[in-house]
């Protein structure tokens, strides 16, 4: 497991479009079709890092109280999946129905849209606002594999209810912390 920090891109920047592959529906989705009315949050997550592992619960739980906000959720597996084929995407559409994931769970085989919004951990987490501006770009919570800190997504929550409740997101945000992103070798 290579530990890798996210990139923390500079707020207010715009999310990369994209149009990726739902292997549990075999449906191409659009950033603007998964886009919620309030806000959008973006998540790099992959099948077998175990700082996703711990976070899958709550991930969830997410979906179920935030969806219905208006905050649209997607989540994105850029790994390579010769490498690490517990990341495939029929292993991706199991993952998604044992963890009920209420958002689309999408493949980007190339690693463009991964690398479009610098995207390094998995998970790496990116909260937009209605006009798809980035406000939060950090961890969860403070819970990492063997840390024994609880998980409860309060890092992340506070950045959503903020902006649900129009608010003003505090720009000290943390890194998130996770696996490195499993580059294809050869691929600039």
């Amino acid at each position: 497991m290579a530990k890798a920090d996210s990139t923390m891109i500079p707020l207010g920047t715009i999310a990369p479009d994209f149009k990726l592959i739902e292997p549990a529906s075999g449906q191409w989705r659009t950033l603007a079709e998964c886009k919620g009315e309030t806000g959008t949050l973006v998540m790099f997550i992959c099948n077998h890092c175990p700082y996703v592992k711990q976070y899958n619960e709550e991930l969830a739980r997410l979906s179920r109280d935030y969806l219905p906000r208006g905050i649209g959720m997607i989540a994105i597996n850029a790994n390579d999946i010769e490498a690490y084929p517990d990341d495939a995407p029929d292993k991706m559409v199991l993952a998604s129905q044992k963890h009920a994931y209420g958002f689309p769970y999408l493949y980007d085989e190339t690693q463009a849209i991964a690398k479009a919004y610098q995207a390094e951990c998995t998970p790496d987490f990116f909260l937009f606002d209605h006009s798809l501006a980035c406000v939060y770009r950090g961890r969860l919570d403070d819970a990492t594999p063997g840390n024994s800190q609880p998980v409860t997504g309060s890092d992340l929550r506070t950045a959503i209810e903020s902006l649900l409740m129009d608010r003003a997101i505090s720009p000290e945000q943390k890194p998130s912390v996770g696996c490195s992103i499993k580059w294809k070798k050869n691929t600039t």
